[in-house]
């Protein structure tokens, strides 16, 4: 099973603090998606830009967040627009040496 990461990028036109208080207020719903093994928070307060690195357990589960009602709030939300996500495979060996929060690999 290959790992898959997501990175987002995107604007939002609150405040800084109001955009904070939203984050807190929907990272429970995004701690509980099924297969991804965490989440990263990015934020450019002089920008107002944001986004995130996910790590996801398979292309499956991937694809089941993005097709989502979670995503599609993200998306639709009208505080937030500019929208980039970006998927990838991960090199999981190389991460490991330079502390990546990424799983070590079972040993045959």
């Amino acid at each position: 099973m290959k790992q898959k990461i997501l990175i987002t990028k995107y604007s939002y036109s609150l405040s800084h603090a109001e955009f904070r208080q939203l984050l807190l207020a929907v990272a429970g719903d995004f701690a509980a998606v099924p297969g991804c093994q965490w989440k990263i928070w990015l934020i450019d307060e002089e920008k107002k830009e944001a986004g995130a690195v996910y790590l996801f357990d398979s292309d499956e589960a991937l694809n089941t967040f993005k097709a989502s009602p979670l995503v599609q709030s993200v998306l639709s939300h009208p505080a937030l627009s500019n929208f980039d996500l970006r998927e990838t495979d991960m090199v999981s060996e190389p991460g490991i040496i330079t502390r990546a929060p990424v799983p070590v690999p079972a040993m045959a």
